[in-house]
């Protein structure tokens, strides 16, 4: 399983602010999560449509498409700005 949490904006516009997923083989990558997130549909479609910066991290280092994602890493999705 990873956690994945969901800050600021993102957590309003999804209606969530953290879930448990299994890792699957074709999710080896922060890019086909993030993919896998997008074809939800709704709010997760328009969230993860690329048009506003979407910042990743995985285990709190930032990360990229190809940062690969393993059973146990906490994952975490955050817009640019984040206010405190």
């Amino acid at each position: 399983m990873i956690n994945v949490l969901y800050f600021a904006r993102l957590r309003e516009q999804l209606d969530t602010e953290s879930e448990e997923l299994e890792v699957h083989p074709e999710l080896k990558d922060m890019s086909r999560l993030t993919q896998s997130l997008r074809q939800r549909g709704g709010a997760w479609a328009e969230v993860f449509a690329g048009r506003e910066t979407v910042l990743m991290a995985v285990n709190q280092e930032v990360a990229s498409g190809d940062t690969p994602i393993k059973d146990g890493d906490e994952i975490a999705y955050f817009p640019l700005v984040t206010g405190g």
